[in-house]
């Protein structure tokens, strides 16, 4: 069964993607040729827990690390180590955080150093092959639209599409229903739904799609030994659109967060109802610096706001454009 996720739910899951989305800026500005990979997972255990977030790939079924770590030919769940990278490798760094009982799944490939064309553009197609599938979401829609979406970047270029490694549900449990094919197919015939979690992964390899596991019990690797790449983002299905959980916010000060929206219209009491840029719908109040300077707001402003990230559900109108 595909469930759909409540505002509280949602404001706990959206701190979960920003921390998750932090921890990759932050593996970005660590790898490097010569760095092991047991390294960055120590730094973005370290990260993410400093951020009251537990590391969720840490223990889930055994698995002994807090990031999966694959290098190259390794398509997802390496099991980080003290191999060092090389100049000419690709990495993909795949994590899922927990805040507070929800989670949120992400997963980006970075270069090492100088990298062939043929890896570079690898990675360039697969990343637009998720916004490809993102960009069909609506409610209404069938999954297998996104399924196709995704698929017709990897035959544009004659990329392997790994079919034994799908995008799946997500909220309080790392996999819930559904699961998304990267692939065009009959049996994704789910109607999305306003409230829907998704974590949308494409995973492309750069000949055969055929891939095995490692003895290790973990580690999925091309069978052919071509290198694979693997993007990936939560989302959440909006009235008319997605929001993607796993993104950027920026932040004002400790535990706020700072960002644009339009005035919906106004609530019994003085408050407003704000649309963000990102989708999500807030319920707002007037700074008091606004109410002494007798500055009013109408349906339509466009505002300023500050939002708790303990609280993602409201937030503070600091300045109308």
């Amino acid at each position: 069964m595909v469930s759909t996720k409540t505002e509280s739910e949602l404001s706990l899951m959206r701190y979960a993607g920003k921390v998750a989305y932090e921890t990759l800026n932050l593996m970005e500005t660590l790898i490097h040729e010569g760095v092991t990979t047991k390294h960055l997972d120590i730094e973005a255990e370290k990260f993410i827990r400093s951020k009251n977030c537990t590391p969720s790939c840490l223990g889930y079924e055994g698995f002994p690390s807090s990031i999966c770590a694959s290098i190259n030919d390794e398509v997802v769940h390496a099991i980080p180590s003290n191999r060092k990278l090389k100049s000419g490798d690709i990495i993909t760094i795949d994590l899922v955080v927990t805040y507070k009982g929800y989670m949120a799944d992400t997963a980006r490939t970075y270069k090492v150093g100088h990298v062939s064309k043929e890896k570079s553009d690898l990675l360039k197609y697969t990343e637009e092959a998720l916004y490809k599938g993102l960009s069909v979401i609506k409610p209404g829609i069938i999954l297998n639209d996104v399924c196709t979406a995704i698929e017709s970047v990897a035959k544009e270029h004659n990329y392997g599409v790994i079919r034994e490694l799908t995008g799946h549900g997500i909220g309080k449990y790392m996999h819930e229903d559904p699961d998304i094919p990267n692939y065009s197919n009959s049996e994704s015939n789910l109607v999305l739904k306003q409230g829907m979690t998704l974590a949308i992964e494409p995973m492309f390899s750069l000949h055969s799609r055929k891939v095995w596991m490692l003895e290790d019990g973990w580690t999925i690797t091309t069978q052919d030994g071509s290198p694979a790449a693997h993007f990936e983002h939560t989302i959440v299905v909006t009235d008319n659109g997605y929001e993607i959980l796993t993104g950027e916010w920026k932040m004002a000060k400790d535990g706020y967060i700072e960002t644009e929206g339009k005035v919906l219209e106004i609530i019994p009491g003085g408050d407003f109802k704000v649309k963000l840029e990102n989708g999500h719908i807030v319920e707002a109040r007037v700074s008091g610096k606004m109410r002494q300077n007798l500055i009013r707001i109408f349906p339509g402003d466009t505002v300023l706001l500050e939002i708790p990230i303990c609280d993602l559900t409201r937030g503070r109108i600091i300045y109308r454009k």
